[in-house]
């Protein structure tokens, strides 16, 4: 965590630190559409351990957040069926920011401004350390995966795929 310097609070750093949640902060230059791989490359970090938000919606059109490695994409499918909906898929960016509060680049899991469901790819729990948005595009924060469960009480799942 040596390399993180300060950012102004998100609700989503506002959310880990009232919660004591050690995490650092990774400021890159955002660039529109450069997602992980982007971020990953500015911040020399495997793309694996860059973890997206992704804010999708069931057939009711309830909201929902799926995280996944950066380098994977969500089945749809594959997650419909394990959560029991009859289909999942990407929400409209703007109904996304609606959603999240964030905007769509910039979306954290944490502090989301309405509470919805969150589903994790299980082997991202594996690792010691992920990174995730801080809420704000060109803005991530490193920690402990186990926080995703303790503070969002987040599914493990198995929807990967391979981008």
């Amino acid at each position: 965590m040596s390399k993180s310097k300060h950012v102004s609070e998100t609700p989503a750093t506002q959310l880990l630190r009232r919660h004591g949640i050690a995490f650092g902060e990774y400021p890159y230059e955002y660039v529109e559409h450069g997602g992980t791989a982007e971020s990953a490359r500015q911040l020399g970090l495997d793309e694996h351990r860059v973890v997206k938000t992704l804010v999708m919606e069931d057939e009711h059109a309830k909201p929902l957040i799926v995280l996944m490695h950066g380098d994977r994409k969500v089945s749809t499918k594959s997650l419909a069926r394990q959560i029991g909906a009859k289909r999942v898929e990407p929400c409209k960016p703007e109904v996304a920011n609606r959603h999240s509060g964030y905007l769509v680049g910039g979306t954290s899991p944490f502090g989301t401004k309405k509470t919805m469901p969150v589903y994790v790819e299980s082997t991202i729990l594996e690792f010691d350390e992920i990174y995730l948005n801080g809420g704000r595009r060109g803005f991530l924060v490193s920690l402990a995966p186990a926080a995703l469960v303790s503070l969002l009480g987040a599914k493990p799942v198995q929807c990967a795929s391979v981008e």
